[in-house]
């Protein structure tokens, strides 16, 4: 099968894994340049990215998850759904 979605890089994000360390994958895969707030939103939209994409139901809970504590971290709220 052919994988259409292809992100920009690898962050080493795996479901199997505790929230503490995926989420800290996702944050160590932002941009150090921007400011905690802009990596916060980056980190957010990538685990979102992987939650739209993605077929298994677990992997996508864990992916939304993630992407709601990021937006809540940066003052986004969490609300989306």
């Amino acid at each position: 099968m052919e994988k259409w979605f292809k992100p920009k890089d690898k962050t080493g994000w795996k479901k199997g894994q505790k929230p503490k360390t995926r989420r800290r994958h996702l944050l160590e895969a932002t941009d150090k340049r921007k400011s905690m707030h802009d990596r916060y939103v980056e980190a957010g939209r990538k685990a979102w990215a992987l939650a739209n994409v993605t077929k298994d139901p677990a992997t996508e809970r864990k992916a939304r998850a993630d992407a709601r504590y990021f937006f809540q971290k940066a003052g986004k709220g969490g609300d989306r759904k």
